[in-house]
């Protein structure tokens, strides 16, 4: 008599590992997912303080740029992340110090200067890399450097970079990363930027802020994590996800909107959260998760936006300093504690959540966020 056997094989992901179980109940482990992306959205608190004391030893770098009315306009560029990153260092600088800043990308630079900046102005051109050897970022600081009016600088993550020999750079010591996808490198960078604008308009009240930010930031890691998780965990239904932010905030929803993206591949977009009434709501339907970063300069107008999504059938996130009756509504508020900060000053603690939705939904879709399809760490052309 013949014996057929059927083996029976199916997927658990964990936090870090792909597992095959089979029938007689053994696993295998077929690939290691997110080894590297998770610690480094966990190590994000120390990336900040070791940003802080950085920034203590380059003061001049301070002096020099952000501190200086030579300036007409200053001008942040990135690439992707990095870009989402420029447009919250636009935002803050300009609240902060009441001076002209924008935000582009690298390539409107690089190619479409003379439509991206008027003419005849004192410009400081910030380039934003975590690698500093990305094309773009760095063909844009040289195709000016030559230019009358222009004076360049950045920010990166790498001290041995192309951009850092190119030009004067901050560094975020511990905002490297192995993983494609930049998760501690946002917040580190945003996080000293700040810093490095407190210092340059001489507000002590901003810099208390951002002490404040370092020691809560120990906690909020580990909370983002667990209700990341459960939310992912505890709702598969969830197959639309939409980030709704303004100001300084509108940068970080499109990041959010980014990392969601690259790590698992899943429909999701990013919108100005008045923005998102006119037109784009039609899409909110049960199944759908809206996240709201919300501000407290406009709480009660974007609190409206949440609960009409709510209404839609949204399962509807809010990130706030503190939840309070008017929250109430919301599938789920994360607090990130600080309700006396500035909106601006928070940005850095908003980022843990968002991140760790991308981390568990890229597991629970079969993807290791550690290689996202298509992408690599630096993009070259």
């Amino acid at each position: 008599m013949i014996e057929y056997f059927i083996i029976v094989k199916y997927t658990v992901i964990s936090k870090t590992h792909h597992f095959i179980i089979n029938d007689w109940g053994g696993y295998e482990v077929s690939e290691q997912y997110g080894v590297l992306t998770y610690p480094e959205i966990g190590g994000q608190s120390e990336a900040l303080a070791a940003a802080w004391k950085q920034l203590e030893q380059q003061q001049d770098w301070v002096d020099q740029y952000f501190k200086s009315d030579k300036y007409d306009e200053v001008i942040f560029i990135g690439s992707g992340t990095s870009y989402y990153l420029a447009l919250t260092a636009a935002s803050t600088f300009r609240k902060w110090t009441g001076k002209s800043a924008s935000a582009h990308p690298s390539s409107e630079i690089y190619l479409f200067r003379e439509q991206a900046v008027a003419a005849k102005k004192e410009v400081l051109l910030v380039g934003i890399s975590r690698s500093g050897e990305s094309s773009e970022v760095i063909l844009a600081l040289d195709s000016v450097k030559d230019l009358a009016g222009w004076t360049t600088c950045g920010i990166t993550c790498d001290e041995e970079s192309t951009m850092a020999k190119n030009v004067p750079c901050l560094v975020s010591p511990l905002g490297k990363e192995k993983s494609t996808v930049m998760t501690k490198s946002f917040s580190s960078m945003t996080f000293m930027l700040q810093a490095a604008m407190a210092k340059a308009a001489g507000s002590e009240a901003h810099l208390s802020e951002l002490k404040e930010v370092i020691e809560l930031s120990k906690d909020i890691v580990a909370k983002g994590d667990a209700a990341a998780k459960a939310m992912i965990d505890g709702h598969p239904e969830l197959n639309k996800f939409i980030y709704l932010g303004m100001g300084a905030y509108n940068g970080l929803a499109q990041e959010a909107c980014l990392k969601l993206k690259e790590m698992s591949c899943v429909w999701t977009e990013s919108f100005g959260t008045m923005e998102f009434r006119h037109g784009p709501k039609s899409v909110v339907e049960p199944g759908t998760m809206v996240c709201l970063f919300l501000s407290e300069n406009a709480r009660a107008y974007e609190v409206k936006v949440a609960q009409e999504m709510k209404e839609y059938g949204a399962y509807v996130v809010i990130v706030t300093a503190e939840e309070g009756e008017d929250t109430s509504f919301a599938d789920l508020v994360f607090a990130t504690g600080g309700r006396n900060l500035s909106d601006e000053a928070r940005a850095a603690l908003n980022m843990p959540l968002v991140q760790y939705i991308g981390y568990y939904t890229a597991l629970r879709e079969g993807r290791n966020p550690d290689s996202p399809r298509n992408l690599t760490q630096v993009v070259k052309i």
